[in-house]
């Protein structure tokens, strides 16, 4: 039973630092706004709760975006976002699949995460996140919005910045980390379940 815990932490712990190196391996999207970057660190958290649940997976969420607090550009506000929209994603891969482990429920479980961590995201972003960064970092609107617009002309407020940017950067972003997740899930899986 010990070693179980003690695996369990330090895999966790592992996958948790990985996720936090891959944060800093974040790039812009062309047609997406300047402030939506893309980023591989939900990849390790996505391994956790395929290997161990789902619960193993919002606590490598969690403990990446503690770790990158102290560096935040975003007065947290960042790190918050990205800790409540990547549990919503890597729980609810984690939940489906750990119902029936196969690869046809592993393709449903993170196709049905990306749709969630879409929604969940856009929802979040127009009620609590951008009037968080508004109230707290002092961004008005109208220059969050021009960042969008930037990017891409059809965002003209904040229904479009929301349908143009925000919801198809997390599909565009669910999808690429599923299809790497799903090929090197596998490969990694005799390792995470030592």
């Amino acid at each position: 039973m010990e070693y179980s815990k003690t695996r369990v932490i330090v895999t966790v712990g592992l996958l948790s630092a990985i996720a936090f190196v891959l944060m800093y391996l974040e790039f812009q999207v062309p047609l997406f706004p300047s402030f939506l970057k893309f980023d591989f660190s939900d990849i390790p958290p996505l391994l956790a709760s395929f290997a161990l649940g789902p619960i193993y997976g919002i606590f490598v969420e969690i403990v990446k975006n503690v770790i990158h607090l102290p560096v935040s550009q975003t007065g947290g506000i960042g790190e918050i976002a990205n800790f409540i929209v990547g549990s919503i994603f890597v729980y609810t891969v984690g939940t489906i699949y750990k119902k029936n482990k196969s690869k046809k429920v592993a393709l449903i479980a993170m196709l049905v995460g990306t749709i969630a961590m879409a929604f969940a995201g856009s929802i979040l972003n127009y009620y609590v996140f951008l009037p968080l960064y508004q109230k707290i970092m002092g961004w008005p609107l109208s220059a969050i919005i021009g960042m969008g617009k930037t990017a891409n002309s059809h965002i003209v407020d904040l229904k479009t910045l929301i349908s143009y940017g925000i919801f198809p950067f997390n599909i565009l972003k669910g999808l690429v980390l599923s299809l790497i997740t799903f090929l090197i899930y596998k490969k990694l899986s005799p390792m995470l379940h030592m």
